[in-house]
């Protein structure tokens, strides 16, 4: 299967040597994203929701297609799903469009240890400028977090708990159900960092039964520079727009605005509307291939590297290691005596792109006495031999 999906990537027919295992950080792109972007360009560039004209027209079909195409795959209503930037821009734009309003003086907002810096920062803010305070569900020694601390967390005054669904460095999966049943006994709003989910597991939001959910295209083999946020309803009509320009309004005078519906008064200016458009094709490709089947695939990869780096005394997993060998797609160490930056270095030499550093979770790495680690992330287009090569290379550190 693997071989046959490689081909279809540009890069590694450009770049035969090259060894990509840094899907966490962001996908390589299929051709069919890149031609759907350049027939855009090509063929009916135009702005959309302005012009009467065919090309207009078409640029905004093809643009509110790729809305339904997002909001079938997460399985939510096309006029919940609003298009970001990417999904920390979802993150800042729940902040400060639902939490100004909904969150005061005294209120809490529980995070996780593991959490990216972009589901911390606006939340740091937030409770700065507003008065409330911040709690972390702690994460135990094997990178899981400690739901019994949590469920002590939970009081009247929590007004909105937001996580990630995977954690990017450890690789743990968080218990959706247990957070959202938490939050709905004391009335507060779940937000779901799904950027390292939508790639490798279905999701349902309605199933889940978040209130918001935030994921980047460039995570899902789309382009950078577009994600998608889900707002439940009829929340959206609680929020503030996030931003102010044009197409997010209705009517317009010189001292008042009536601002349009969700999902546009989210939308102001110019949209990225090529990369809404590669969102789609990304979202059919690997509708194309099974999402299902990438993901059996990525784990019997994960299982084969798991049970190698366990071989070398040399190597500590940063990472509940039962729970990656079940379903994960990454996986994060270090190497005794070597600095991470060193070890991704070395493996550079032999053609091998790993991530190393804190991985925008410094806080998290601090928790786990370690300054970095290594990085192993897995797409559909790694086989078994790019595993090989790496075994033999971190053998031979």
């Amino acid at each position: 299967m693997n071989k046959k999906i490689k081909c279809q990537f540009p890069l590694f027919y450009k770049h035969p040597e090259l060894i990509y295992l840094d899907n966490a950080a962001t996908t390589q792109k299929p051709q069919v994203v890149i031609d759907a972007m350049v027939d855009y360009y090509t063929d009916y560039n135009a702005n959309i929701h302005r012009g009467i004209y065919s090309s207009g027209e078409r640029a905004t079909l093809q643009y509110e297609q790729a809305r339904a195409t997002v909001a079938q795959f997460l399985k939510a209503e096309v006029d919940e799903i609003v298009f970001v930037k990417n999904a920390t821009e979802g993150i800042n734009l729940v902040t400060f469009s639902y939490g100004l309003q909904h969150v005061g003086p005294g209120d809490q907002i529980i995070l996780t240890e593991y959490e990216h810096h972009a589901n911390i920062l606006p939340w740091q803010r937030l409770a700065q400028t507003v008065g409330a305070t911040l709690a972390y569900i702690p994460v135990r020694d094997d990178g899981t977090l400690d739901y019994q601390v949590f469920e002590s967390m939970i009081s009247p005054k929590t007004k909105l708990i937001a996580c990630a669904a995977v954690s990017n460095v450890t690789g743990a999966y968080t218990d959706i159900k247990k957070i959202v049943d938490a939050a709905r006994s004391v009335g507060a709003r779940v937000l779901l960092d799904a950027a390292q989910l939508v790639a490798h597991e279905r999701v349902d939001v309605k199933k889940m039964d978040v209130d918001f959910l935030v994921c980047s295209a460039h995570k899902l083999y789309g382009p950078t520079g577009i994600g998608a946020l889900y707002i439940k309803k009829p929340l959206a009509d609680q929020m503030a727009p996030y931003q102010l320009g044009g197409s997010m309004v209705f009517d317009v005078d010189w001292h008042h605005a009536h601002y349009a519906k969700a999902p546009y008064k989210f939308e102001a200016g110019t949209q990225p509307i090529a990369q809404a458009i590669g969102f789609s094709a990304a979202i059919g490709w690997i509708e194309h291939q099974g999402i299902d089947v990438i993901a059996q695939h990525e784990h019997a990869l994960m299982q084969l590297l798991l049970h190698s780096l366990m071989t070398m005394p040399h190597i500590r997993i940063v990472g509940p290691i039962e729970q990656l060998e079940s379903k994960g797609h990454l996986v994060s160490f270090v190497v005794k005596g070597m600095h991470a930056h060193d070890v991704a270095a070395y493996l550079n030499d032999a053609h091998i792109a790993v991530r190393a550093g804190h991985h925008c979770a410094q806080p998290l790495a601090k928790k786990l006495g370690i300054d970095a680690s290594v990085r192993v992330s897995l797409g559909c287009y790694n086989t078994v031999e790019d595993i090989e090569v790496l075994v033999d290379k971190l053998r031979s550190l």
